[in-house]
């Protein structure tokens, strides 16, 4: 239920400067670096217009910008759209086709040079066809795993057919943000791109008499000086800690479900809050990223790079913003949100739209740049059109513009925006991130993490058998769980409440969502929850000959697990 000082924010919402930067931005290519920094230039123009307190940081990132590819077969051109960030063939590579009707990934540990560890005739692909020197051809989105998994099957190339007439652009790169040293040996080695369904299912037919084709894909990759708007609105009480409202402003072509709206909506938000200022008892900071499309969340990254010990010690959430205000998107049924923000969002959607919220798990993408600091982050995508119109449309899932397969496509043009479904989604990001800021504790539940985590280390545990014991990092769950319980029960003081539930996340946050260090951003590739023990559930992969390998990494995993475990037992008050 709405307080008298959130119903007057919420009131105070107006469409008129978040819709006139959707038809600025439906006249701007904003995955051309230059047209993009232009863009932040216009963003940060507004928010000085607005009398808002904005800066802009001007990071220099390594991009990749797609600019032409195409399959040639027989005479036949068809056109496709460049992975980015992977190796290319402007001169065009020629190999035979081959088609893979379900691509599997091979398990972790296993490339060409281990495969001999593994013993004579495994197989780490049950079921794809040998695709050695050959372009791959498989239905689905251009991804940087499926590109490096047929890669380390020996694949020259690879081709995504789309499911439908559309032709999606794509990352082709498993590295987040700007590389560093250690992230340079992970470059994808081989070109990919995506096709439409029916020129794919042309080059399927193919495939199946044995023909080849050429692969041509352009890129042009390099170091660009972007823009990066940032407003800091600050603190009446607690001056140290500050919520993180954010999403991405480059795009694929004028890309406005994906995402001036979405960079419209946070211009609103960002007056709305600096107009209750004087209410917030945390700061909020707003900040729109370049670099998100060319160069893997490049952004985002270089933020959390360039501010890593403000953010470790004072962020309480981040909230993404990308692809609200859609045409028709009325249904909030698979909002992004981690377990201890579930109750927080489902009950701020109910109190803006009345309907009731669906979640799930985050993925590797969508400027989640934060996991490896501890900081819990909920949204991404918000309003969805509803699954029943989706279904009448004929359309397939796209994962942004609220479900309209003009997503990551030259369609998705100024009519896939509605001016009063941005308004509602303004509401209900400028409610969230306002109750962040002023409820007197912070309103995360590390319990419903802790809960979670318990129930994959029991599905892993169940999944190794008597082949890897997990007993120690179920033991420091369970001694964790009562810790927390005992705490939250005690009714503790509201700033005491707010420092352990953010010390406890600190910890857990990163057990689940990162492989990676506190402050090095996790590869992009999918993670599986508490990813240290993750490979327990992969154990039947792995041949006698290879089993061992598995097993220490579950050793070394389940320490980091435990001791996890315990430094967030250890930040909760006796």
């Amino acid at each position: 239920m709405l307080t008298e000082t959130e119903a007057a924010l919420l009131e105070g919402a107006r469409i008129e400067d978040a819709w006139s930067l959707v038809k600025r931005f439906a006249a701007m290519r904003r995955q051309d670096p230059h047209e993009a920094a232009a863009a932040g230039e216009e963003i940060g123009g507004r928010l000085a217009a607005l009398g808002l307190p904005v800066t802009l940081h001007r990071p220099r990132l390594y991009l990749a910008v797609p600019k032409t590819a195409h399959v040639a077969l027989e005479g036949r051109r068809f056109a496709a759209r460049p992975a980015q960030l992977a190796a290319t063939a402007p001169g065009g590579l020629t190999a035979p086709l081959v088609f893979v009707q379900s691509p599997v990934v091979p398990p972790p540990g296993w490339t060409p040079n281990t495969a001999a560890l593994f013993g004579a005739g495994y197989d780490p692909a049950p079921g794809v066809p040998d695709v050695r020197g050959k372009i791959v051809l498989f239905r689905g989105m251009i991804l940087a795993e499926r590109i490096l998994g047929f890669a380390a099957l020996g694949a020259a190339g690879v081709i995504a057919v789309n499911p439908g007439p559309d032709m999606h652009w794509g990352s082709g790169s498993a590295i987040w943000g700007t590389p560093d040293l250690d992230d340079l040996p992970w470059r994808t080695p081989i070109p990919g791109c995506a096709v439409s369904r029916p020129d794919g299912d042309a080059l399927i037919e193919a495939a199946a008499r044995g023909a080849s084709a050429t692969l041509t894909t352009v890129v042009e990759e390099g170091w660009f000086d972007q823009v990066l708007p940032e407003v800091r609105i600050p603190a009446t009480e607690e001056p140290d800690r500050f919520v993180l409202l954010h999403g991405h402003y480059d795009s694929w072509d004028v890309g406005v479900g994906d995402n001036a709206t979405g960079d419209a909506c946070m211009l609103e938000v960002a007056r709305m809050l600096h107009a209750h200022r004087g209410a917030l008892r945390r700061g909020v900071r707003i900040c729109w990223w370049p670099g998100h499309s060319t160069g893997k969340f490049a952004g985002s990254t270089w933020y959390a790079d360039a501010f890593a010990r403000d953010l470790a010690r004072g962020c309480v959430t981040h909230l993404n913003c990308d692809s609200p205000g859609c045409r028709d998107a009325t249904d909030y049924p698979t909002i992004p949100w981690m377990a201890e923000n579930r109750a927080f969002v489902t009950e701020a959607v109910k109190d803006v739209t009345g309907k009731q919220a669906g979640g799930k798990r985050p993925s590797q993408s969508s400027d989640y740049s934060f996991n490896n600091l501890g900081i819990s982050g909920c949204f991404s995508a918000s309003s969805r059109i509803p699954k029943e119109e989706v279904e009448r449309r004929g359309w397939y899932f796209v994962m942004g513009n609220g479900g309209n397969t003009a997503w990551h496509t030259d369609r998705d043009q100024l009519d896939v925006a509605d001016p009063q479904v941005l308004l509602t989604d303004i509401r209900l990001y400028a409610l969230a991130a306002f109750r962040l800021a002023t409820r007197p504790a912070i309103p995360l539940d590390p319990g419903a993490l802790v809960a979670e985590l318990r129930g994959h280390l029991d599905r892993y545990a169940k999944a190794a058998g008597d082949r890897f014991d997990l007993t120690p990092a179920r033991d420091a769950m369970q001694a964790l769980a009562a810790k927390l319980a005992a705490f939250e029960a005690s009714s503790p003081a509201a700033d005491v409440a707010t420092a352990t539930r953010l010390a406890v996340l600190r910890h857990l946050v990163p057990l689940d969502y990162t492989r990676g260090t506190r402050y090095r951003r996790d590869i992009g590739l999918p993670a599986s929850p508490l990813t240290h023990l993750a490979v327990a559930a992969e154990l039947d992969r792995y041949p006698a000959a290879a089993l061992g390998f598995a097993l220490a990494t579950l050793t070394r995993g389940q320490n980091h697990v435990v001791a996890a475990l315990e430094a967030a037992a250890e930040a909760i008050p006796d």
